[in-house]
């Protein structure tokens, strides 16, 4: 009889516990997404405050190598011991970070916090997608694609204009210290509804994968920072790097087929679908970190946009992604379907990126707006379902590993399609501007090929019109490169296996579930 009572009132406790773990990790993963957005904003501020021009990179570099490097640990973390616990302890330290960097007294005390604000960050998009893997089985996961989608774009349209009017009207300070309040309401809120099985591992952690794997990202990234930019690509301290970070990811390797408890399992990568998701991950990060900063920098330089709603330009783009993402998944959680959304969000986004390196001096801003918006929808069927598709991929015990590294290749596509397209921009704004206005061209972008507002309407009107004529080029060349890249995801989603969606809800009369498992029920009644 008590059995039969908790069967009846399971589902009406249900809705509301998925609801407030949902809002903390919502929350959660807005710190993540804000912070850079919100911090880019302030940097003149900090600088003027602070000195140190010659470090500034390092506070966005600091930051993004701690946050790269932490993120298998952090999966690997909570498989092994508790996923609630490492995701509060990345919080944490998250929000210790951003209080140290707050009261930062000078650039070198900025760099050191920021990278320990970098270390917990790792932790925040892992520990949401991995206890979303826990807590809500694949066939229903698609009906919570729209909302993470919807605060990726709040993030990317709302950081730059939370970002200016906290430093204009409370300082730079507090653009670390909004971090603080939100922190403090999600870790409230795990702590008091989030119940997970705790979990202690018998093997020890593998430190030594650890190490090595740390070495070789760091490399990568510093290469990806600094090539073409501090170092020319072929210069001596670049090929270090590359040197150093190819000898440390093959050591990694080869140690991960003989520790007892692997860093990174290389047994999730049997998995075709694990396999081709990581893949289109990077690919997508490569398109969409590239696309975000050059479209705002051609139409302010262009079309002549204002650079303080600089995040409103990108909604065309980030309303499509919301939309689709939404639909892909009711359609995903409806029909227990997936590949088509791989296939037609490769498609869309190869057409789209072409359609923007079609660009030019005289291309409109309902034009451009069309063509982000095919882009959009491209990222719209890929950001969410990439990790849906992973995690359906891998055992339960390995959901952190498998979140922590579709993470990972996401982050390293951004890193790469920033410093690639980024190198072949500049590249072809210096080439036209020296075309089109000789010495003074290549004097005007000696010291960068990205001019701001005040730069630009200080300029002859010469040296004006070349430089539109200069980014039309650059942007031309930049989403050119993307689109050819989007073609490597859309031969890998071609390759995707359409492998049924566990939990793909009640059996009927006593068959067994799609995926053949015995448990139809959500893990989230016994979890929380």
């Amino acid at each position: 009889m008590a059995d039969t009572k908790t069967v009846e009132t399971e589902p009406e406790k249900q809705p509301r516990s998925v609801r407030v773990v949902l809002l903390a990790l919502m929350i959660t993963m807005m710190l993540a997404m804000l912070d850079n957005m919100i911090v880019g904003t302030a940097m003149p501020t900090i600088v003027g405050e602070l000195g140190g021009l010659e470090h500034l990179s390092w506070v966005v570099t600091a930051y993004t190598l701690a946050t790269a490097a932490s993120t298998p640990l952090w999966g690997k973390l909570g498989d092994m011991y508790g996923r609630k616990g490492a995701f509060m302890t990345s919080i944490v330290i998250f929000l210790i970070g951003s209080a140290l960097s707050g009261m930062a007294q000078n650039m070198g005390e900025l760099i050191g916090f920021r990278a320990i604000q970098g270390l917990g960050a790792g932790g925040l998009m892992v520990g949401v997608m991995a206890i979303i893997g826990d807590l809500i089985p694949p066939r229903e996961r698609g009906k919570y694609q729209g909302m993470m989608a919807g605060v990726m774009a709040l993030a990317m349209i709302g950081g730059p204009l939370v970002g200016g009017t906290i430093t204009d009207n409370w300082g730079w300070r507090w653009s670390f210290y909004i971090n603080l309040p939100l922190g403090v309401v999600s870790l409230a809120l795990i702590s008091a509804v989030l119940h997970l099985p705790k979990k202690r591992a018998q093997a020890r952690i593998d430190y030594l994968g650890a190490a090595l794997l740390t070495v070789g990202i760091t490399s990568i990234v510093l290469v990806t920072t600094w090539g073409g930019s501090e170092y020319a690509w072929s210069s001596a301290r670049i090929m270090e790097l590359i040197a150093i970070g190819v000898a440390s990811l093959i050591g990694f390797v080869f140690w991960q087929t003989r520790a007892a408890e692997p860093i990174v399992p290389l047994h999730i990568f049997r998995s075709r679908n694990f396999t081709l998701m990581s893949l289109i991950g990077f690919v997508t990060g490569f398109v969409m970190f590239g696309a975000t900063l050059f479209l705002p920098l051609y139409q302010q330089s262009v079309q002549g946009a204002s650079a303080t709603n600089s995040g409103l330009l990108l909604l065309p783009m980030l309303g499509a992604m919301l939309v689709t993402s939404m639909v892909a998944g009711r359609m995903t959680t409806n029909s227990g379907k997936y590949k088509i959304f791989p296939i037609v969000g490769s498609v869309a986004m190869v057409i789209g990126l072409y359609l923007l390196s079609t660009m030019d001096t005289g291309t409109s801003r309902l034009t451009s707006g069309v063509f982000m918006a095919v882009v959009g929808l491209g990222m719209g069927c890929l950001m969410q379902i990439t990790m849906l598709v992973a995690q359906n991929s891998v055992e339960m015990k390995d959901m952190g590993v498998a979140s922590s590294s579709t993470t990972l290749f996401r982050t390293l596509g951004s890193s790469f399609g920033v410093a690639i397209m980024g190198a072949l921009f500049n590249s072809r704004v210096q080439d036209v501007m020296s075309e089109r206005a000789g010495s003074l061209g290549s004097k005007v972008t000696e010291q960068s090929a990205q001019l701001d507002a005040a730069s630009l309407a200080k300029l002859p009107a010469v040296a004006r019109e070349a430089y539109q004529h200069a980014v039309s080029a650059g942007t031309h060349s930049a989403f050119l490169l993307g689109a050819a890249v989007a073609v490597v995801a859309l031969v890998a989603a071609v390759f995707v296996k359409e492998v049924p969606l566990k939990g793909a809800g009640p059996a009927k009369d006593g068959e067994k579930p799609a995926d053949g498992t015995a448990e139809t029920q959500p893990p989230l009644v016994d979890a929380i």
